[in-house]
């Protein structure tokens, strides 16, 4: 009855730690994308704004990323969580906390994957870029149909590794009292004073990344047919 009790507690964890990694994945892709062609503008204050957005996040930890997000609203607009509740449509603080862990998660890994396809994308020799316009296809057209595969298969390696990270990662939603897969399995070891749910939940990250690993392996395969 014990152990049914912890691994409930554990899957309502585990609920919260997929919703955020997840979400984190589906905006912080295609966000890091934009920010690296941020990076690569030729207008100076894009480009400095981008690089200087990147290099604080960098530079900073994650856990005071996510507890500058949950103050900001309130201290720099004078928006109380209440309030804010109300203008987002949130009923619950929990949902609140939750949505700001989102919104540093997804800045975060959108500034790590932008320096990744940065590098796949300066590391295309220009000649392509070249032959394209030469075929009368546009800068877009190029990118996107010739470019953009080639970037995916030379940063396969490196985003796979930032994905990993992030199932790890979902644990720091704690610092907001948000509760995930690990936190529940905490709050489950104080409860019944037992070791095991940490057990379970190690077992939990184990297989996920062990599923990623091999996901990213059959996705390697696929794009095999880029070897230069």
């Amino acid at each position: 009855m014990q152990t049914l009790e912890i691994l409930s507690d554990l899957v309502k964890g585990f609920g919260t730690t997929a919703l955020l990694f997840f979400v984190t994945l589906v905006f912080s892709l295609p966000l890091g994308l934009l920010i690296s062609f941020g990076s690569l503008s030729r207008i100076k204050p894009i480009r400095w704004l981008t690089k200087g957005l990147v290099w604080v996040i960098r530079g900073t930890p994650l856990m005071l990323q996510i507890l500058a997000v949950s103050l900001i609203p309130n201290y720099l607009f004078g928006l109380p969580n209440k309030k804010l509740m109300v203008l987002l449509g949130i009923e619950r603080m929990s949902d609140l906390l939750l949505f700001f862990v989102i919104i540093a998660f997804v800045i975060n890994y959108a500034c790590y994957f932008s320096e990744i396809f940065r590098g796949g994308i300066e590391s295309i020799p220009r000649g392509q870029y070249e032959a394209g316009a030469v075929l009368g296809m546009k800068k877009s057209q190029v990118f996107f149909k010739v470019i953009l595969l080639q970037v995916v298969k030379r940063t396969l390696a490196p985003v796979s590794n930032e994905v990993i990270t992030l199932v790890k990662d979902t644990a720091l939603a704690q610092v907001l009292g948000v509760v995930e897969m690990f936190t529940a399995a905490k709050m489950a070891v104080n409860h019944y004073v037992i070791f095991t749910p940490l057990l379970y939940a190690g077992l939990f990250y184990l297989l996920a990344n062990g599923l990623l690993t091999l996901l990213f392996g059959v996705a390697e395969k696929k794009l095999a047919y880029f070897k230069e």
